[in-house]
């Protein structure tokens, strides 16, 4: 696909229209720009602006249709497949600083806001009206137009599932520039295709998200966590299908390592409750009751002893909670620090065949001679495996990287999996996306996008 690359009259055109304060080209634009917090894919945009209002967003919209200008829009910048970085250059369009929370409506039980605001800004804001947004991604510092845009899971997902879940309406731009308001406040919606579920998880692939209605539930009264320490990470990861099977459902049910724990101590300078085990599930429960929840978590803590755990530590104050998943938090820094750069296979597979595929991806150290370190979610199945670059050469770091990937994707499909369990398919993981769909499935997506964005402007060259 060819694109016109920007001359001095479509840089006139976007400060006309921002003012040059909020257009920036050439050597001005800031370096964290070129790429996202992987940072394995790089490429500047030649121009990039910050735009106010949806109808800055249309207008850019539509003048870079008319010229074939292709456009990225950018939150925050924390993803981790390259699915904000401009690719063919032209335009990236910055949706930050449309980051205004407007109605809180409380008998519709909806929170309507901008696409720059935080996630750790709805979850205070929302709690402090005595309501409850679940999604609950590892990152807090993401904007929930980015949560919309890879469909984000996180760690509550167990219970109470991911993103799509609590969009109710959006409004998006489209690539042509046209405004469209789809969905809305109801709770239900029989009336045709579900254009707002194809924009979820898009990826900035169809249309501009500029603005978005969430679902609120009441906020849980009571939360307590279980800290439960296992011989070895296969005992661990083989209790959680038979917590799920006994029908009690956790908020949250993580796995995690020793080695990612004692990186996590030292990224924080805190410790961790307890390190002395090799393998650990983290459990939250919540309700309205200390009775509700602790007759919950007590079938769940002999499950859990029977099958092997050393104790079952629990954490019923909020300085302890604070504690555990300040540290849960910071495991992707944390593996980050310990090297010079990492890749990502965020695949999801049945819950019964965890163990099986947290398995396989730890023998693949010795037979590629790389590390490879990996926490998840254990009760939805999605695991983020870490493969680290530490002093190899860029030759022999590719080579490697593509083979560990190779099998990683292959064993997923072997197991029932998918490609991406919450972190999108952005550049990074295209080539797996298309093994996997197919040429059936991949025709569905091109005819999908180019009935959205005809003359592939809208982020191209990712997803498909």
């Amino acid at each position: 696909m060819s694109y016109k690359k920007l001359e001095k009259k479509d840089l006139d055109f976007l400060t006309d229209l921002c003012g040059d304060e909020r257009v920036y080209f050439s050597d001005d634009i800031n370096e964290d720009f070129s790429h996202d917090e992987l940072g394995g894919i790089s490429s500047y945009p030649e121009v990039l602006v910050e735009v106010l209002t949806s109808n800055e967003v249309s207008k850019i919209m539509k003048y870079a249709y008319e010229n074939n200008i292709p456009v990225t829009p950018r939150g925050q910048g924390t993803g981790l497949v390259g699915a904000a970085v401009a690719i063919h250059g032209g335009i990236m369009i910055n949706l930050s600083k449309m980051n205004k929370i407007l109605e809180l409506d409380e008998e519709n039980l909806t929170l309507t806001l901008e696409p720059g605001v935080l996630l750790m800004e709805i979850s205070k804001y929302v709690e402090e009206n005595d309501l409850f947004y679940p999604p609950d991604p590892g990152e807090k510092s993401a904007t929930i137009g980015g949560n919309i845009n890879t469909n984000a899971g996180g760690m509550r997902a167990v219970k109470y599932g991911v993103t799509r879940d609590y969009v109710r309406g959006l409004e998006v731009v489209l690539a042509n520039g046209d405004i469209i308001n789809i969905g809305g406040k109801v709770v239900k919606n029989s009336s045709g295709y579900s254009l707002k579920d194809l924009i979820v998880g898009s990826e900035g692939t169809l249309g501009i998200v500029t603005k978005a209605i969430l679902k609120l539930l009441p906020l849980p009264k009571k939360t307590i966590s279980l800290l439960v320490p296992f011989e070895n990470l296969k005992m661990a990861i083989d209790t959680v299908p038979k917590i799920i099977k006994s029908k009690t459902i956790p908020t949250a049910i993580e796995y995690m390592v020793k080695d990612v724990i004692v990186a996590s101590e030292e990224f924080l300078g805190m410790k961790f409750p307890d390190s002395s085990a090799d393998a650990y599930l983290l459990l939250t429960f919540d309700g309205n009751t200390q009775e509700e929840i602790e007759k919950t978590y007590e079938n769940v803590a002999n499950i859990c002893l029977e099958s092997g755990a050393f104790d079952v530590l629990i954490s019923n104050t909020k300085e302890r909670q604070e504690s555990i998943w300040k540290a849960r938090g910071a495991f992707l820094e944390a593996i980050k620090a310990t090297t010079t750069q990492m890749d990502e296979c965020d695949v999801v597979v049945p819950r019964n065949k965890i163990a099986q595929f947290v398995t396989f991806a730890d023998s693949l150290q010795e037979k590629f001679d790389i590390r490879i370190k990996g926490f998840g979610h254990a009760g939805d199945g999605n695991l983020h495996i870490y493969i680290l670059k530490d002093d190899l050469d860029d030759e022999v770091w590719n080579k490697k990287l593509k083979e560990v990937f190779d099998a990683m994707y292959q064993k997923s499909r072997e197991l029932g999996g998918k490609v991406s369990g919450e972190h999108g398919i952005g550049y990074a993981k295209r080539p797996y996306l298309m093994e996997a769909q197919g040429d059936v499935g991949m025709n569905l997506y091109k005819n999908i996008k180019f009935a959205f964005d005809s003359k592939n402007i809208l982020n191209p060259g990712k997803v498909c």
